[in-house]
């Protein structure tokens, strides 16, 4: 399914709502390029674990090299769906996530870019305001090889009724 016009482009200032997301949208977000400074900045304040800030043990970890964090790709992922459209929806936060899963390294110089897929858009029930939306997230590489998914929950209020 293509992508409705209202997550492409909105007028300046105008916001997302709940109806905005259908089920079966899609957007494709292009992201950055990680850098080795950038993996051992985050793993030294969140992760220090040798194969994410030493790129000589990390040589010689099963992993042959320097790995970002699972958590800055989470965290990156993260700051795509901000800047794509979160900060201009009517957002009220998450309850959580119910998977998050680290298929393959991101290593220096990888590319990344991610997929985001509305599974489902419930109204609530008891809350008539608003409704939840289940997003399924998918970051890949430059090798379009998939290096994380994770599938959680968004409310955001339902758009306003126009003035009678």
């Amino acid at each position: 399914m293509t992508t409705p016009p209202s997550l492409r482009a909105t007028a300046p200032g105008e916001r997302l709502y709940f109806e905005d997301f259908e089920a079966g949208m899609s957007l494709d977000i292009e992201g950055p390029t990680v850098t080795e400074a950038q993996i051992i900045e985050f793993a030294r304040n969140y992760d220090p674990q040798p194969f994410h800030v030493d790129p000589e043990a990390a040589r010689a970890s099963p992993y042959g090299g320097l790995i970002s964090s699972g958590f800055m790709t989470t965290a990156l992922a993260m700051r795509l769906i901000c800047d794509a459209y979160l900060l201009r929806s009517a957002g009220l936060g998450s309850p959580g996530l119910e998977e998050l899963k680290w298929l393959r390294p991101v290593r220096p110089g990888d590319r990344l870019r991610l997929r985001m897929t509305v599974e489902s858009a419930r109204a609530s029930r008891s809350k008539p305001d608003r409704g939840t939306v289940l997003h399924r997230w998918e970051v890949f590489n430059q090798h379009d090889e998939l290096v994380m998914t994770m599938t959680g929950y968004g409310m955001f209020l339902k758009r306003p009724s126009a003035p009678a």
